[in-house]
């Protein structure tokens, strides 16, 4: 059975051109043979997760491969999440022919979708970093499709967005291998770990850290984590299941294996990681609370737990040997997460087919008297939420539990914990916002009343779903309640399988889920969440309109980390072109005569009279060049940045009205006119400048906006063709 790995892998890669050939003769072909595919790739999985569960190991090897090799091993927790990722692409598989009854390409959402599902389970299977690279690349360039599937406007934004983050990151990562190599002579998971209690860390940061990048922006750790708010929405609801609740985790993966290799008891790396994953966990709930649109409160929402997870791995490196709870928490957290979402997002894809919205105005009400999406949806909110016999409560108490052990060891020691104490109580305060934003979906889907269109809404309660789609609804919703229902049968069972994983061992006592701490936990953050619900999100983020509560978009548009940083707003806001026509005034006023003829002629004067000093080299020859050198350079400098900053903006468009511009450039245009205006009374007649500022101004920042229209579009273009060059040379070097 040693093939068995290899064959969960390329048999994605296999089906995906079979599955499109299908699909252009018979569409219900297509789908029949799209899910048993995934039926069977869910019996393999399953098969692994067997004999992982018995001890026993596989291993396969391709050596060779593109001169290193590539290594593939199926233990304890990558057994437990390529069944995961299987049972999650089947669930929706057979959701989605319903789903897509009236969209368009769906042959190309079939065919990326068995490819990432191949690269995804490769990435996972990997025993190597080499081997977990390729295929991580391959998963980001198939997965881009997901998010560019609509080809809406907003999703061929978002799509860039995503490929550009992934890409770049990717490329980081690809440094850091390289100096591993260098460093190591080995990027195989036992030579990581050899070298984590052999190598100085401090020669390992630099490396680690690159390596960590690419994962880190999959994973959607801030300030990486600008394409997840924005891909999740747009996405087809069965694609931002996959997107939220297994690739997002093939980004904790690489993290897991740098950190809980290289780092394993590495203080300085654990608060790397807890830092930023304390960032991204409070404002992934901070905007999931404010956000009034379903699929991006879920999409916000999952930035936010993915922030505990790194909460988790980060504690785990500042325990070390003590890290126990963290590696339980960890890993069922990450279970939790990915079955959680499944069940939300799948609920959220039922409400959009039917109602083709996804604003909580427009769906208020869809889900009174549908008791399948009340039961489906009510699963993944008490368990996101933290309440007792949910499952998410039992990850989440863990994840506390590690982190109050920090703290209480820091203590004992003698040294200061009041920064974890703040982590701590960010924590409580995050889980709470998590209850606050998933009570404020639950009341506006399943309790309030929709103002105009409730009769419309409670005519679908028969139809609003298919057979196929009610049983993998069900199916998703079933799975939450039995973890946290049975904690120390499966939890348990699958936190000690997999721990081995992370380099962790089994607590040095038996975890009582429901002690009187744990529920204290998880009571604050409950309580805090009432409050949040109560005091804040309905007096101020909704307000009364035509008798009904209506939800606000209350978040300030222009706060945008992507808009701000990555996308260079200051260009797109048209602060660029006064900055064009100032340089275009100055390079004005160097053609000028008293410019060009006056001010070198004072200098070359300057010049004769220092020349009259004594007669030394330096003072003879060196200080007449330098002012005469200053001088060509005051002449032609204008010139120059003229020029470079007119290089990349300027084009030729089509003719059209004279443009109106903006309030900015009127007034700097008209502050450059009356100067204009000074300067060609005071002795510029010669070579008057020109006085319509306000015109030019207003025409250059048109073309300045189309210009960088055509850099984003060339870049996107860009960035796909070096994602389509890497995945041609994947191939290349599979068949060498």
């Amino acid at each position: 059975m040693t093939i068995l790995p290899a064959l969960i892998i390329l048999s994605p890669f296999a089906a995906s051109p079979v599955s499109l050939l299908i699909g252009r003769k018979s569409e219900k072909a297509r789908d029949a043979f799209f899910c048993a595919f995934l039926a069977a790739e869910c019996v393999l999985a399953a098969l692994a997760f067997a004999f992982a569960a018995q001890g026993r190991e596989l291993a396969f090897t391709w050596a060779g491969f593109a001169g290193f090799g590539l290594s593939f091993r199926l233990d304890g927790f990558r057994a437990l999440y390529t069944l995961i990722a299987a049972f999650m692409w089947l669930m929706t598989g057979i959701f989605s022919p319903r789903y897509f009854r009236r969209h368009h390409h769906r042959n190309r959402y079939a065919f990326f979708t068995l490819l990432t599902l191949g690269a995804t389970v490769g990435v996972f299977l990997s025993d190597d970093l080499l081997g977990a690279f390729i295929f991580f690349e391959i998963m980001s360039f198939t997965s881009y499709t997901w998010v560019a599937q609509e080809e809406t406007k907003e999703a061929l934004r978002a799509a860039e967005t995503y490929l550009a983050i992934a890409l770049c990151g990717g490329m980081v990562t690809l440094m850091g291998l390289f100096l591993l190599y260098h460093r190591l002579g080995s990027l195989s998971f036992a030579a990581l770990r050899a070298a984590g209690g052999a190598v100085p860390p401090q020669e390992l940061y630099l490396p680690g850290a690159l390596t960590a990048v690419g994962f880190a922006a999959k994973a959607g750790m801030f300030p990486l984590h600008v394409w997840l708010p924005k891909a999740h929405p747009v996405a087809p609801a069965p694609a931002s299941a996959l997107l939220s609740g297994v690739l997002t985790k093939v980004g904790v993966f690489g993290l897991a294996v740098i950190g809980c290799n290289l780092f394993r008891a590495d203080a300085a790396w654990g608060r790397a990681v807890l830092l930023p994953g304390t960032v991204t966990m409070f404002l992934g709930a901070l905007l999931a609370v404010f956000s009034v649109d379903l699929k991006r409160t879920l999409a916000c929402s999952s930035m936010s737990q993915i922030g505990f997870i790194l909460i988790g791995l980060g504690t785990r490196s500042l325990l070390g040997a003590h890290g126990a709870l963290a590696v339980q928490g960890t890993v069922l957290h990450m279970v939790n997460h990915s079955l959680l979402k499944l069940c939300l997002f799948l609920s959220a894809g039922t409400v959009y087919m039917n109602l083709h919205r996804l604003s909580l105005n427009d769906i208020r009400g869809f889900g009174r008297n549908k008791p399948l999406l009340h039961f489906a949806f009510l699963s993944g909110a008490v368990g996101l939420a933290g309440f007792p016999l949910g499952n998410g409560y039992i990850s989440k108490s863990l994840l506390h539990e590690g982190l109050l052990e920090y703290i209480a060891l820091l203590r004992e020691a003698g040294e200061a914990a009041g920064l974890y104490s703040a982590v701590e109580w960010i924590f409580i305060i995050s889980g709470g916002m998590t209850f606050a934003y998933m009570l404020k979906l639950y009341i506006a889907i399943f309790w309030q009343k929709h103002p105009t269109r409730q009769r419309e809404m409670d005519d679908l309660r028969k139809g609003y779903l298919s057979p196929m789609s009610a049983l993998a609804l069900s199916a998703a919703a079933v799975m939450p309640p039995l973890l946290g229902l049975f904690p120390d049968f499966f939890c348990t069972g699958i936190a000690t399988m997999a721990q081995g994983f992370f380099g962790g061992v089994s607590p040095a006592h038996p975890v009582h889920y429901f002690s009187a701490e744990n529920l204290s936990g998880a009571a604050k953050s409950l309580l805090i969440g009432a409050g949040i619900y109560l005091l804040f999100i309905r007096p101020c983020l909704t307000e009364k309109r035509d008798g009904a509560r209506a939800y606000v978009d209350r978040w300030p548009r222009w706060l945008d980390l992507e808009q701000l940083v990555y996308r260079a707003a200051w260009l797109r806001r048209g602060l660029c072109a006064p900055v064009l026509f100032l340089c275009q005034f100055l390079s004005g006023l160097a053609d000028s005569r008293p410019v060009k003829v006056r001010i070198p002629q004072a200098f070359a004067a300057l010049s004769r009279l220092l020349s009259g000093l004594p007669d030394a080299r330096p003072v003879r020859v060196w200080i007449p060049r330098c002012f005469g050198a200053l001088a060509r350079a005051a002449d032609e400098a204008a010139d120059h940045a003229a020029l470079l900053l007119s290089l990349p903006l300027s084009g030729h468009g089509k003719s059209g009205p004279p443009p109106v511009g903006t309030r900015l450039t009127f007034r700097i245009g008209r502050a450059l006119n009356a100067a204009a205006r000074v300067l060609n009374r005071s002795g510029l007649r010669a070579k008057p400048l020109p006085e319509d500022y306000e015109f030019r101004l207003a025409v250059d920042r048109r073309e300045a906006r189309r210009a960088i229209g055509r850099i984003a579009r060339s870049l996107s273009f860009g960035l796909l063709l070096l994602g389509l060059g890497l995945v041609v040379t994947c191939i290349y070097l599979l068949l060498q």
